[in-house]
């Protein structure tokens, strides 16, 4: 799915290896154009119950993808992110939609304006989550529908031969991030927040291509960065993944989960 977009972080925690936008983009368009995604972001958009002349914001749209399918389905679909290489990327592929550079927790948009507000994989990122859905009741209008998709980074699974190591590699990777377990909260947040008929459904992503090798390497680096591994383990695990990759055994799995409600 998308590695932040779909799996892969699209903003660096704090001790995360440096992974250039390209290679970024490209695990993000693997992710996203595998059908497990489409159906999940299917999932979400049916989720958000969308009158025909609605208004729905896709909060940290990344390549804008989600944005330029939510317009088939609403009058008004707005993006927001804050990365200007991702915003440049949507706006080239994606012309006509309307995509904005702009914080989660200070949206460009009228109190109740929106009658959908998406977020997908986003939270775990964001120094504050609860102003971020602060924000979202803010621009929701009443009975307007919140989706919230998002990989717990702490039950990621990577096929090795190595699996203590693995186990520390995996949470070593998930302590960078500022809530890396925040998508298995999703649903009492919401309910704590004020939300209510409250759907949770959990789905998994597969991961086998090649391609995704760079964002798994950073899991190792990130991981040594810390001091969880010594630099002999991360090459020892990262020469395995390689190997993995070259063969076509590679195999990095995570569950994702998603929430809805209403404002």
């Amino acid at each position: 799915m998308t590695a932040d977009s779909s799996t892969g972080p699209r903003r660096r925690g704090r001790h995360t290896a440096h992974i250039d936008t390209d290679t970024l983009i490209r695990a993000i368009d693997i992710a996203e154009l595998m059908p497990e995604a489409a159906r999940l972001r299917a999932r979400g958009y049916q989720l958000l119950r969308l009158p025909a002349d609605a208004t729905v914001v896709d909060v940290g749209c990344g390549t804008g993808r989600a944005v330029a399918e939510l317009a088939e389905h609403a009058a008004h679909a707005i993006g927001i992110d804050l990365d200007p290489a991702m915003l440049a990327a949507a706006r080239s592929r994606f012309p006509d939609i309307d995509v904005r550079a702009a914080d989660a927790t200070d949206l460009p948009l009228a109190d109740g304006q929106a009658h959908g507000y998406r977020a997908d994989k986003l939270y775990h990122v964001l120094s504050d989550p609860y102003a971020a859905l602060a924000e979202a009741r803010r621009v929701l209008a009443p009975g307007g529908r919140i989706v919230l998709i998002g990989q717990d980074w702490d039950a990621e699974v990577f096929d090795s031969d190595q699996p203590e190591l693995t186990r520390r590699i995996v949470h070593a990777r998930a302590d960078t991030l500022p809530h890396p377990r925040i998508a298995r909260a999703y649903r009492n947040l919401l309910l704590d927040a004020g939300f209510y008929d409250v759907d949770f459904e959990v789905h998994g992503a597969v991961f086998t291509d090649a391609a995704m090798l760079p964002l798994i390497v950073g899991h190792a680096t990130a991981a040594h960065q810390t001091g969880a591994i010594s630099s002999d383990e991360a090459e020892r695990w990262i020469s395995e993944q390689a190997r993995r990759a070259e063969r076509d055994r590679l195999l990095f799995a995570m569950p994702l989960f998603l929430a809805a409600a209403t404002c």
